[in-house]
């Protein structure tokens, strides 16, 4: 996929983790979508790989109906097979180039780099863009690591010509840290899904977005 669509595209991502809504997923992500994500993620590191199909079917029903990229967390072949617009993997997933030569040019491969390394080598190995974090604490992923901060993750982001996500933590009062570091957009999940009202969480959350970056197009 062309890197401008998938830039366009992070700007207000969601990472729909299927442990915090169980139940009602599908509704959520439909609500939220009306109100302004631009890409949005599965995430069900704990779910049977039926269910991880039978979850991301639908929401690539709902994404494809939008026009919103749908992505699969670590799951390459269901991804595939759903025609989702890509996968998401971490160091500890499969491999960035066999989610390149599996997917096909088109496919967009996001990466969670954990060193510099990792960042330098990302572009050669077929990855779409980086989500890099977590920018602030976050109780969503266990695993996250400590928080980076805005100097630290604007130094990371200089690593890279490729688009960047910021990751952890983020919500309509701190977007504009996230912002001003260079990325081009935030991914996140606590604070729409766990909120009383996600479609309201998720306006909100797109309006601090454009205020924090007035001058940038977010009609995609």
């Amino acid at each position: 996929m062309d890197r401008h669509v998938v830039r366009n595209s992070l700007k207000l991502y969601l990472v729909a983790d299927l442990a915090i809504r169980p139940h009602d997923l599908m509704d959520v992500v439909q609500s939220c979508i009306v109100e302004g994500l631009t890409c949005v993620q599965l995430r069900a590191k704990h779910a049977s790989a039926d269910r991880v199909f039978e979850v991301a079917s639908r929401l690539q029903r709902i994404c494809s109906a939008h026009q919103v990229p749908f992505i699969v967390n670590d799951f390459l072949q269901i991804a595939v097979d759903v025609g989702a617009a890509g996968v998401h993997l971490g160091v500890d997933d499969a491999d960035t180039a066999l989610a390149r030569r599996t997917g096909g040019l088109g496919f967009i491969v996001g990466y969670s780099p954990e060193t510099d390394d990792q960042i330098g080598a990302a572009e050669s190995r077929g990855v779409s863009y980086l989500g890099i974090g977590p920018l602030f604490s976050t109780a969503t992923k266990h695993d996250a690591g400590t928080a980076l901060g805005a100097v630290e993750l604007q130094r990371r982001r200089s690593l890279t010509t490729l688009p960047v996500v910021a990751v952890g933590g983020i919500g309509p009062a701190n977007v504009d840290v996230a912002l001003s570091a260079g990325v081009d957009g935030v991914a996140v999940a606590s604070s729409i899904l766990n909120a009383p009202d996600p479609a309201g969480a998720a306006r909100n959350l797109r309006h601090a977005i454009e205020v924090a970056s007035p001058s940038e197009d977010l009609s995609n």
